[in-house]
């Protein structure tokens, strides 16, 4: 359905991506005036807002979650650092099992994370916390002269190949007014096809993947173009998913002709830091209290680095308290309790495969390859894909039990749809993974040169 009003000699699509949400439930209206009361709460109030939404909400999970009642029943004290660190191994379990009392399927936002660590699970949200990250996303963007209901974006995401998830995805992108270039393909015939497109389209802002988007950057680069140059309506750059360096910024912004914007995100928890005008990460302290940990649970001080653990403070139908995200990161000195600012993010980089024919694909595809298996009776705990020759992957993984030869299938006509045919793919199930000195698995891992 299109909304519509005129305006002088033109027509325009008005608030159609507000009005998806609230036709789904998610009264979009109330969070941004919830989160607009927030924000006005003075910087000397601040801290006591906090306190007291981190105590409701592990009160609320303590009497209305089972799941959370029995993570916290060996719980000595109520004082909030003897409250354990979830892990996303904690979560591998079914979603009933870990839904809040009152909520089920039908009446919460429910989602898959990406496994881009290694850790796959099922996620639930209630509508009203599902309805306030919207509504942060979208103040965040208002910093930027950006609107998520009319601004055009060009979005560097991967896409299901399968035809029912292919056209959910094509009418989601419609209704949120983008325009989506899948990334499986990155080769110079493609990066070209994507220049073009930008000389006949009045996009107003590209987001997605970093390594999706510093590769068409240097395509630009190659080939002498300023984006901005040929596609004038042109505001910002959006990058998330995978790590942002200094060196590969300034080429988006010389290439693009610019600002480009870091963003930090996670499905399950929605916008965690967003770049704000002063060029300063600014951590989410409206919905989120973001803690940065030692190896004992215990918080370090501003400035120094440590596990990046996150409390979901509305989301009542199921618990993210003192959540482990897997990212390692330094809050500044210069954050206060209403303006966190990230000063160091470590993780979320991805390697990129290259391929027989010459294809280039990011290390995100693999999602869409394994996404077929990873399914919420939390089989398979954790896995990494490497690529030991252009033609070979093997894909290595705990599990309670080893993938079937159907499921191996599946997963091989994946790679083939993905990627491309007569490709290698191997499968070795072990008991512990070779993990980094942070504890951090990266999803996909190129041994090749």
């Amino acid at each position: 359905m299109k909304l519509f009003v005129f305006c002088h000699t033109h027509t325009r699509i008005v608030n159609l991506f507000n009005w998806t949400l609230k036709f789904k439930g998610f009264d979009i209206a109330f969070a941004k005036a919830e989160l607009a009361r927030i924000q006005s709460i003075p910087e000397d109030q601040f801290l006591a807002y906090v306190e007291e939404k981190k105590q409701a909400i592990v009160a609320y999970h303590k009497q209305h979650n089972s799941f959370y009642k029995q993570l916290t029943a060996t719980q000595k004290s109520d004082s909030w650092n003897e409250l354990p660190v979830l892990t996303k191994a904690h979560l591998q379990q079914s979603l009933l099992e870990r839904l809040s009392t009152g909520y089920t399927r039908k009446n919460v936002y429910v989602n898959k994370t990406s496994g881009s660590s290694g850790h796959p699970f099922v996620f639930a949200k209630d509508k009203i916390s599902h309805a306030l990250s919207w509504a942060s996303f979208q103040d965040r963007y208002d910093w930027f002269d950006l609107d998520i209901n009319t601004s055009k974006q060009a979005r560097f995401y991967g896409i299901p190949l399968d035809f029912m998830e292919y056209r959910k995805e094509r009418l989601k992108d419609w209704l949120g007014n983008r325009y989506r270039f899948p990334i499986f393909d990155l080769s110079d015939v493609q990066l070209k096809k994507i220049h073009q497109k930008f000389t006949t389209t009045t996009f107003e802002y590209l987001n997605g993947y970093t390594s999706s988007i510093v590769l068409f950057a240097k395509y630009l680069r190659q080939h002498h173009i300023v984006l901005k140059e040929v596609c004038p309506s042109l505001k910002a750059c959006i990058v998330t998913s995978e790590m942002l360096f200094k060196s590969d910024k300034l080429l988006m912004e010389t290439q693009f002709g610019i600002p480009v914007i870091n963003e930090y995100g996670a499905s399950e928890l929605g916008l965690i830091a967003f770049q704000n005008t002063n060029d300063e990460f600014q951590v989410d302290s409206e919905l989120l209290y973001v803690e940065i940990l030692d190896d004992q649970n215990m918080p370090v001080p501003h400035g120094e680095s440590g596990r990046i653990v996150i409390t979901s403070l509305y989301n009542k139908a199921h618990p993210f308290i003192r959540y482990d995200i897997g990212d390692v990161g330094t809050l500044s000195r210069k954050s206060t309790p209403k303006k966190p600012i990230l000063e160091k993010l470590i993780g979320r980089t991805n390697d990129i495969a290259r391929l027989p024919s010459g294809k280039v694909v990011p290390g995100l595809t693999f999602y869409y390859v394994t996404k077929s298996v990873i399914e919420e009776d939390g089989n398979v705990s954790e896995f990494v894909i490497e690529q030991t020759a252009l033609d070979t992957f093997n894909v290595i993984y705990t599990a309670q039990r080893a993938l079937t030869v159907s499921e191996e299938e599946t997963i091989k006509k994946a790679t083939y749809t993905y990627l491309e045919d007569g490709l290698t793919v191997l499968f070795e199930k072990v008991e512990k993974m070779d993990r980094s000195k942070r504890g951090k698995l990266k999803q996909f891992v190129s041994r090749i040169s």
